[in-house]
């Protein structure tokens, strides 16, 4: 790589020497190019180029609008580019960027470098893109190393949009207006931004009337003016000549129709405005004005609501595999056929989307955008048939401008959305609308013409109300065609609030058990949504949707109703545009009635980071197992297996930690005679993992005397009372009568084998371990006897680890033991009197071999890549005794081992499978 100082020569205007000599480029191919914009003509000269990616230099600094429109020009023969314009302080790099996976629009980013101050940033996007002399890149791998260099453009430009938005908020707040107001207010505002920048109606104009035509103290009256006139007819306006409101054309859609209670404004929110105009507002997609305005939103709320903005590449995880991958594939099919193409077009027209969790419209906008592109790609292709069809009849059917703008299928008004908030609403209807206008620019640049779209007649619906408290049907009559798409709150079962929680069980009814998260909702009003319609959805949900006891009630409506899982992404971290976005794992399923694709399955590594695998099955069963037995796992009062004991759960103190004795009272407590014989080591999750002492008061067998006496056990007891008393739950309550107590006891009389709750997504193997009688055992964990170890040597195979990943809940993604589920479920076959004795002996070997470790915690023994090799054999001694009772091959992976557990388990329960969407 060049060690060349490369910033100047930038500021030498020496672009010739650095492209070539300095960074390996090729000599330019291309003659100098004449614009002409607005009576004014532009000179640019091609400094170097590579495999047709040329790098074009404009000696002057034209306004933003002009450089877009000579970007626009040079790009008509050059469609990967970098336009510099060099001004005498400073230079703007110009570079096309486009969405990877062909959007409408391609946007105009910049680099903005000030002659002679240091720009680490330019200098590593230069050396991003140097060519070795022994190397000769593709021009696709050179494009992709561009892209990423000059790219990063967006994310800097969102983070400065949202800024923007931010102070202009904050300055609305000190102006005393209403959030309703105040977001109606910035939605109109970005409107007007992104028409000034995007070619919506003559440039600046806008921008133009706050300089002109605003003051600091009319401003709110000069606004509203303005959107009264937007919201005016032209025929039934009645200004006198020469008004700056004349050159404004009417919008109409909905957008200025509402009145706006403005107060005076303050000085600084004119200033952030005009601030804001000098901001390129055509660099942001619509798909992240949710995300942007959800910097002024307080972040309670967004918890409270469960919203969690979504970033276009988990909005194309799902609409991928849902529709869109199957048009593209269309498409390409029928390439070739007029007739064809022409079905496929008509195709496009029939669809409708519902997105009734919409929030700010992403998923709407990205699925309208690709489906814009790819309607675009219909129409050029058929413009190219016809002409060759025309030349080989001796006409010629070729012109510049072809108007093809009365054969748009894909249209505003087949879009309709459903939204809880007031201000999601607005946005997504403003963020369609210029999706929209994108759509239509990139049109024109591919036709000659495209729809004039002022004023408004197509705009998509979007209903403000709750959607769980309204008939979906009576926003869109339900089709074969409507496909469902979104991303309903992130609300679990224990963080939903009383209105949310009756909301889950009047919309479930009897069929409510507890478990089901309330994203659940969606998915049935969709199963009674389309009835006995085909159609398809598909939610970003929680991870709960397929883990744990709520699958059996969630998944047995949608199987016996004939719906099939038509992809899947397994649990994966979700990724937000959010500040402070969500630390979540979800899954994404779709859903359809159809035979045809295969079902597709993502999976992520366990901690829902990793690459996805991706893998065509037969079939994908609830629990996300491709090709597995559609079987639903219902929990159990008792082990399926005969052979093994029953679980119990730990002891729960519910005592506001009255009853638990730090270390800094341990001396105080030991130091009473009476309180000192009740002093019990206690044992929960983190004590049982990181082998940590912790203390607690087990006074089952004190004499009610003992606790009048001992002053220390007096007051502690008392403040337990208290506490329960207080408690809101009236179980709690109760217990209250018996205040030294634990809540709940089953401390057993021998040693017992302690089970954690949770385990690490990432530990190999399961971490129980025993403790004599003396230890008391919390609720954090469970208890089982297991004398002669053989749940020890069970729990510790790789065959119940698998099982747990299978079918079992998560914590975020930690492991959840169960013992009525994910242990009572468990298809171990009956053993016999051998067997258990091989079980027996190997789970011997691992407590043996722990105890050669010494006080060393579980933590350190199980941490992954670091458990020492003799007790990896041990695990491995216990696996080869488990395997050989379930019949696992040495070759089986670890989805191979679920199927058979599956298969098991369908076994042992004689449920007939649910296979009514693979028939």
């Amino acid at each position: 790589m060049s060690v060349t100082p490369l910033l100047p020569l930038v500021d030498d205007r020496t672009f010739r020497k650095l492209f070539i000599e300095e960074l390996g480029w090729n000599n330019p191919d291309r003659p100098q190019l004449q614009c002409d914009v607005d009576g004014m003509r532009y000179s640019l000269t091609q400094v170097a180029g590579y495999r047709g990616l040329r790098i074009w230099v404009c000696d002057t600094m034209p306004d933003k609008k002009t450089q877009r429109e000579i970007d626009k020009r040079v790009g008509q023969d050059n469609l990967e580019r970098l336009v510099i314009f060099v001004g005498t302080d400073r230079q703007e790099w110009r570079w096309p960027r486009r969405a990877q996976t062909g959007g409408v629009n391609a946007k105009l980013l910049v680099h903005r470098h000030l002659v002679g101050h240091p720009d680490p940033h330019l200098d590593r996007q230069l050396r991003a893109i140097e060519i070795d002399l022994d190397s000769a890149p593709s021009l696709v791998d050179l494009l992709s190393r561009m892209r990423a260099a000059f790219d990063v453009e967006s994310e800097t430009a969102s983070v400065q949009a949202a800024r923007l938005m931010g102070i202009l908020y904050g300055e609305l707040h000190a102006s005393k207006v209403g959030p309703d107001d105040a977001t109606l207010l910035l939605a109109r505002l970005l409107f007007l931004l992104f028409g000034d920048d995007s070619g919506m109606w003559n440039k600046d104009l806008f921008h133009g009337y706050l300089v002109d035509h605003t003051g600091d103290s009319t401003l709110h009256t000069d606004l509203a003016a303005l959107f009264s006139a937007l919201n005016t007819v032209e025929t039934e306006r009645h200004w006198a000549p020469g008004s700056p409101l004349g050159g404004f054309r009417y919008i109409n859609g909905g957008l200025f129709e509402d009145q706006l209670g403005l107060p005076p404004l303050t000085s600084d929110f004119r200033t952030a405005l005009l601030s804001a105009c000098d901001f390129d507002w055509q660099v942001i997609s619509p798909a992240v004005f949710g995300s942007m305005f959800q910097t002024v939103k307080d972040k309670e709320a967004r918890r409270h609501g469960g919203e969690h903005y979504t970033t276009e590449e988990n909005i194309l995880k799902t609409i991928g595999p849902l529709f869109l991958d199957e048009l593209r594939d269309k498409l390409q099919s029928a390439w070739n056929g007029k007739g064809q193409l022409t079905t496929l077009h008509n195709e496009l027209g029939r669809l409708r989307f519902l997105d009734p969790a919409c929030g700010c419209g992403n998923f709407l906008v990205v699925a309208y955008r690709e489906l814009r592109a790819l309607e675009l790609e219909l129409l050029k292709r058929r413009r190219d048939l016809d002409e060759a069809d025309g030349r080989s009849a001796g006409r010629n059917l070729s012109q510049t401008t072809l108007d093809v703008t009365s054969d748009i299928k894909v249209t505003l008004d087949h879009f309709y959305g459903i939204e809880i908030g007031g201000w999601p609403a607005r946005i997504a209807e403003t963020a369609m609308l210029l999706v929209d206008h994108l759509a239509n620019q990139r049109m024109e640049e591919d036709f000659g013409l495209a729809p004039d779209r002022l004023p408004i007649r197509l705009a998509p619906t979007i209903v403000h109300r709750n959607a769980l408290h309204i008939d979906w049907r009576d926003v869109l009559p339900p089709s074969n065609d409507v496909i469902i798409v979104g991303n309903p709150p992130f609300i679990g079962q224990y963080t939903k609030t009383v209105q949310q929680t009756a909301d889950t069980k009047r919309i479930w009814g009897s069929r409510y058990n507890g478990y089901l998260d309330y994203v659940t909702c969606w998915h049935a009003r969709a199963i009674d949504y389309y009835g006995k319609h085909s159609g398809r959805w598909s939610f970003v949900s929680t991870n709960s949707v397929c883990q744990g006891e709520a699958v059996e009630f969630l998944w047995r409506p949608i199987l016996t109703s004939g719906w099939r899982c038509r992809f899947a992404h397994r649990s994966f971290r979700w990724v937000t545009e959010a500040p402070g976005g969500a630390g979540v794992h979800v899954s994404i399923l779709g859903f359809d009635r159809l035979s045809t694709p295969k079902p597709i399955l993502w999976t992520y590594g366990e901690d829902g980071r990793k690459s996805a695998i991706v893998r065509e099955s037969t079939r994908i069963n609830p629990y996300l197992v491709a090709d597995a037995p559609i079987v639903l796992v219902s929990s159990r009062t008792e082990p399926i297996s005969k052979s093994l004991p029953p679980v119990e759960y730990g002891n729960k103190p519910t005592d506001g930690g009255n009853l638990f004795v730090e270390r800094a009272d341990l001396r105080a407590l030991r130091a009473d005679p009476i309180a000192t014989k009740y002093v019990r080591r206690f044992v929960g999750a983190r004590e049982l993992l990181y082998n940590l002492d912790r203390w607690c008061l087990w006074l089952e067998d004190a004499a009610p005397s003992e606790l009048q006496e001992s002053t220390v056990l007096r007051m502690r007891i008392e403040a337990v009372r208290k506490m329960r008393s207080d408690s809101t739950k009236p179980a709690t309550n109760r217990k209250a009568a018996i205040p030294h107590l634990f809540d709940e006891r089953r401390q057993p009389t021998s040693s017992y084998l302690a089970i954690p709750a949770h385990v690490g997504e990432n530990r190999e193997y399961f971490t129980a371990a025993r403790f004599d009688a003396s230890v008391i055992c919390g609720n954090a964990n469970f208890m089982v006897a297991d004398p002669d170890g053989l749940v020890l040597g069970i729990l510790s195979s790789t065959m119940f680890i698998q099982w747990m990943r299978a079918i079992g809940g998560r914590l975020e993604s930690r492991l959840r033991f169960s013992n009525t589920f994910s242990y009572n479920t468990f298809p171990l076959p009956n053993l016999s009197i051998r067997q258990r004795g091989e079980v027996a002996a190997v789970a011997a070997g691992i407590s043996r071999v722990r105890s050669e470790y010494g006080s060393q915690s579980l933590a350190a023994l199980y941490e992954p890549e670091d458990t020492p090799p003799d007790l990896l054999h041990a695990h491995a001694q216990v696996d080869r005794v488990v395997d050989r009772i379930f019949g696992v091959r040495p070759e089986m992976t670890p989805d191979d081992r679920q199927r058979l557990l599956f298969r098991r388990y369908a076994a042992v329960t004689g449920q007939d499978t649910l296979e009514c969407g693979y028939k």
